[in-house]
């Protein structure tokens, strides 16, 4: 009499499998960007670049499909998840395909939205003069002509665009709040702040927009403890901080900040530099950018602390 074969498999397994969720594949968001030529798509398209946007400009209509294949086929987590494509009359013959591509990519629902860029023609034609260059459908004709052609090529999809902006009477940081507001989330609406720390004795920092001079606090050097220490460190971050008015200029310099925060956010200025800076770049200026890029931190920007000059004693 044969025995019967050893369970092997652990009991409940078959009952794991089912209950256990599969990994889901973030979809994609795909933006297309089109509209009247010299209507601002390449101001647009900067935008969301700097939002950290996949941006390709000129694309032809038949290669977005492959494009979001790519997108979509990659790994969880890995790669661009946001794609904005720049589709416009340049592709020429190209160009009469977007329709049929936006129909097919609707269909396998993939997250689509088509942002459509217009102005008045006199607009149009004078931002065409300003630039001296022919408006891609001018050909032998007037620029007016050119206009006159595409609008009428790109009636279909203005109608069925998910965003117009007519950009009329929208300078460029006008332009750029509204593609902010209509298109990117609040998440995206952040002033990236570098607080680098520096020695005067090896210049000023080029890119820095605001200089800030703390050799005004009693130098740690002098104090053989700390001398081989930085300003990372406990002993002379507590003894910085420690000496009168430091905690106190942190404060109120961050407070006056605010202000100038606001107004770079207003005006598009999305990336500044505070440049921190003591004789050597050892001790005073890596503890007060520490406390400043700590006090920035709190009240929700998003900040990076460096110190530029460290180690070069």
């Amino acid at each position: 009499m044969s025995e019967p074969s050893p369970i092997t498999v652990p009991q409940g397994i078959p009952a794991l499998e089912a209950a256990a969720e599969a990994p889901v594949l973030e979809q994609p968001q795909v933006l297309v960007i089109t509209g009247m030529s010299g209507a601002g798509r390449t101001r647009a398209a900067a935008v969301l670049e700097d939002l950290g946007w996949y941006v390709v400009d000129n694309l032809p209509a038949q290669m977005l499909t492959h494009l979001v294949g790519m997108l979509t086929s990659g790994p969880v987590g890995t790669g661009a998840r946001r794609l904005a494509a720049v589709i416009d009359v340049r592709g020429r013959e190209y160009f009469a395909a977007l329709n049929g591509v936006l129909d097919h990519l609707q269909g396998t629902g993939v997250e689509l939205r088509l942002l459509f860029l217009d102005a008045s023609d006199e607009v149009l034609v004078r931002r065409y003069e300003q630039v001296r260059r022919p408006h891609p459908l001018q050909d032998e004709g007037r620029i007016l002509d050119g206009i006159a052609q595409e609008r009428a090529l790109l009636a279909d999809l203005r109608e069925r665009a998910d965003t117009v902006i007519d950009t009329s009477d929208l300078n460029v940081h006008d332009l750029a709040r509204v593609v902010r507001a209509g298109v990117a989330g609040p998440a995206d609406d952040v002033l990236h702040l570098s607080v680098l720390s520096f020695g005067f004795k090896y210049g000023i920092p080029l890119d820095a927009d605001h200089v800030v001079d703390v050799r005004f606090l009693s130098n740690p050097y002098w104090i053989t403890e700390l001398r081989h220490l930085s300003g990372r460190d406990a002993p002379v971050r507590d003894y910085v901080l420690g000496l009168p008015g430091a905690v106190t200029f942190v404060d109120r310099y961050v407070d006056a900040l605010e202000p100038v925060l606001a107004g770079y956010l207003h005006e598009e200025k999305r990336y500044a530099t505070i440049a921190v800076g003591c004789t050597g770049g050892k001790h005073r200026s890596v503890a007060i950018s520490e406390a400043i890029g700590a006090r920035l931190r709190d009240r929700g920007h998003r900040v990076q602390v460096t110190a530029r000059d460290l180690g070069k004693e």
